[in-house]
């Protein structure tokens, strides 16, 4: 990574606080958010812009969203991160996870499930291309207007951060507590659905 990071010895104030939370939940500071913490405004602004979306939809519906945004990106560091939350919060289990990253798909996924990871990903690589049609799936599986537009910025920002890490050549963190290898190749290997 070319630019110039914080250093986590001698971080101050917010970038301190955003050390600190990798340090606390996994004992180092991650490569991204390092890259990020060089404007902690625009962190704090997506951790807060993350923070409105999420109630609305709920914790699995958005990581739901954000796996299919990853892997329709390839990004390796948002797979990973959010496999582990997935993971974490109970969004999914290690089976429904692996499902998820190889197939885009599981059997015990619902319907309402297959929608939203079909949207973010044409989110994702058609964005130009879509039509009411695809809010209309969303709308048809039982989703609202306010849950509609936060599945929207799910996938949007995902894209936003997804790319942003690589368009900086951000390096990856592969050796994660919480993942076995199976589920990491799995997150590495991602299908496009």
């Amino acid at each position: 990574m070319l630019i110039r990071t914080p250093d986590p010895e001698t971080a101050d104030g917010v970038v301190a606080d955003f050390y600190r939370s990798d340090l606390d939940d996994d004992g180092f500071v991650f490569s991204h958010t390092r890259a990020m913490a060089v404007n902690p405004e625009a962190l704090a602004a997506f951790e807060t812009l993350v923070h409105a979306i999420v109630p609305s939809i709920g914790v699995r519906t958005y990581e739901l969203v954000t796996l299919a945004a990853a892997g329709a990106l390839r990004s390796p560091h948002c797979l990973l991160a959010h496999g582990r939350k997935a993971l974490r919060t109970g969004a999914l289990d290690e089976d429904q996870l692996e499902g998820v990253a190889y197939e885009g798909d599981h059997p015990e996924l619902s319907d309402a499930d297959r929608a939203v990871m079909r949207f973010a990903r044409r989110v994702s690589t058609e964005p130009t291309a879509m039509t009411d049609a695809d809010a209309q799936e969303l709308r048809d599986a039982g989703f609202d207007d306010r849950q509609i537009v936060d599945i929207t910025l799910a996938a949007a920002a995902r894209n936003y951060f997804s790319r942003t890490l690589q368009a900086l050549a951000v390096p990856v963190e592969t050796d994660l507590v919480g993942l076995s290898p199976r589920l990491r190749d799995a997150l590495l290997s991602p299908t496009r659905g």
